[in-house]
């Protein structure tokens, strides 16, 4: 074993220490749960395709909102079991890392600015919100 003098010892005690409180904090800042925000769409003209894609324009500027960490935007998939409801037009799905970041979205300027100038388009809306921990 090579010995070490004081310096060199303080040195590397130093680097062990702060590599620690680096991996430390980088661990701290992963999200231990997470918001899902699921949102379902049924259009009042559900066979335009004109104002389907204006929802999914909206959808897109929707998107920008900074608290959003994933967003996906669908539509009914060709599955067919009897427990699957495929009358909704379009799906928007997001995650955020906690429930304060979901309320920053709702409140948000262009989350506010999306429902006044999306909403007449939609004759029914569902919101299916959930909380629980992030799993890999």
């Amino acid at each position: 074993m090579k010995n070490l003098s004081r310096r060199n010892f303080v040195k590397n005690v130093s680097l062990v220490t702060a590599a620690t409180a680096t991996f430390s904090t980088a661990e701290a800042s992963v999200a231990k749960e997470l918001f899902v925000h699921h949102v379902y769409f049924w259009l009042k003209n559900p066979n335009s395709e004109a104002d389907k894609a204006k929802l999914l324009e909206g959808l897109e500027k929707l998107s920008k909102v900074p608290t959003i960490r994933m967003v996906h935007i669908g539509s009914p998939a060709s599955t067919n079991r009897s427990v699957i409801e495929r009358g909704y037009a379009v799906s928007w799905l997001c995650f955020f890392d906690n429930l304060e970041e979901e309320e920053i979205y709702q409140k948000h300027p262009i989350h506010l600015k999306f429902v006044e100038d999306y909403s007449h388009l939609w004759e029914k809306v569902i919101v299916y919100d959930s909380i629980g921990p992030v799993r890999k």
